[in-house]
């Protein structure tokens, strides 16, 4: 069972690119995952580079760099979930 911080998180790093500031909203959201021990430090600097370019995705980064295989297998189940 996901608690109400997790939730909040996961909708906020799930937030759509092009909306203003939604860079850095997923960024401050990656570091709540990082912290808690589900990010990589390789993860969330994709994030951080990611994180003033509103309109670019980190999960497209990440996918393109072969990097985080298992956060991307995490996100795309948490995007089915909570839709």
């Amino acid at each position: 069972m996901m608690d109400e911080e997790a939730r909040q998180n996961w909708q906020l790093i799930l937030t759509p690119t092009g909306v203003e500031w939604s860079g850095r909203t997923r960024y401050a959201a990656a570091m709540y995952f990082y912290k808690a021990g589900e990010m990589s430090a390789e993860v969330l600097e994709i994030y951080r580079i990611c994180s003033r370019l509103d309109n670019e995705d980190a999960m497209d980064a990440l996918k393109a760099y072969h990097m985080g295989r298992e956060w991307i297998e995490k996100v795309e189940r948490m995007r089915t979930d909570l839709s």
